[in-house]
């Protein structure tokens, strides 16, 4: 029986894959999307996990893999927060288009500049972004007060600037989101929640599909990650419904820190990263 089991973990295989491989890419791509779900960032976990599962590949279909069950991840957590009435569509509606278009522009920024230059950059932001959201421990349940314009003026400032961000870099996309619509925006947690989720989303379906016309995605080790991905944003997105500030403060801390780590490890590592 022993035989039989060794038999299939080497012998079965999608895409060439074999099953103890793809069993790892759901166990990384899991623990990313409930991750993801409740606080963004699940690309910190997810990308490297295929990174190391397709080693000696172009880190292309690593990343384009990592959108086909990343996105249909997203899809599950996103509808849940729709569903609980959790998105403000008066102000996320215009914050898509406006994220698609800066997401466009970061990625021509991108192939125009050395991407070292974020990297640095985000090694001084990261920590300070990270300082001021432990030393704010009150994330609202109940959105605060402010004039409508001007909070509509800071969303769509926010999803253009971060669809820059998340065009020319991505990792913490979501993230950040929520830290403009929660810290400048007065939303509440659950709605900066779920408008970060409608509006990331949106720029992954963009790259999703920008990869699939490169024939960069192994669709069937994407579609067999994507139960995993299913499952994480389900849980994730329950959990941040339910909880609130209780689970997603520590949640986003955690995505900072990894973060952190991330730019770090790519300036001193660069060849893992390529």
């Amino acid at each position: 029986m022993l035989d039989n089991v060794v038999s299939l973990f080497t012998n079965f295989k999608v895409e060439g894959f074999p099953l103890w491989v793809i069993l790892l890419i759901c166990a990384g791509v899991f623990l990313a999307s409930f991750m993801d779900a409740i606080a963004g960032g699940g690309g910190i976990i997810s990308v490297p996990t295929y990174l190391i599962a397709f080693s000696g590949l172009p880190a292309y279909y690593a990343l384009g893999t990592n959108k086909l069950s990343a996105g249909i991840g997203t899809v599950f957590s996103t509808a849940r927060f729709i569903k609980n009435g959790y998105v403000n569509w008066r102000l996320v509606t215009p914050a898509i288009f406006l994220a698609l278009l800066g997401s466009m522009g970061g990625t021509w920024l991108q192939l125009r500049t050395p991407d070292v230059i974020l990297k640095y950059l985000l090694l001084v932001v990261l920590p300070v972004v990270a300082f001021v959201t432990l030393r704010n421990r009150e994330w609202p349940d109940e959105p605060g007060k402010m004039d409508f314009k001007k909070q509509a003026a800071i969303v769509w400032a926010g999803a253009l600037a971060i669809g820059i961000y998340d065009g020319y870099y991505g990792p913490g996309t979501g993230t950040f989101l929520m830290l403009i619509f929660i810290r400048l925006a007065k939303m509440d947690t659950r709605h900066a929640a779920g408008s970060a989720k409608v509006i990331n989303l949106s720029s992954n379906i963009g790259s999703l599909c920008a990869a699939l016309a490169a024939g960069k995605v192994f669709v069937g080790v994407g579609l067999i990650a994507s139960v995993a991905s299913i499952a994480g944003h389900y849980i994730g997105s329950g959990l941040a419904i339910k909880n609130g500030s209780k689970i997603v403060r520590p949640t986003v801390i955690a995505v900072l820190l990894l973060l952190t780590l991330k730019v770090g490890s790519e300036l001193l590592f660069p060849e893992f990263w390529n």
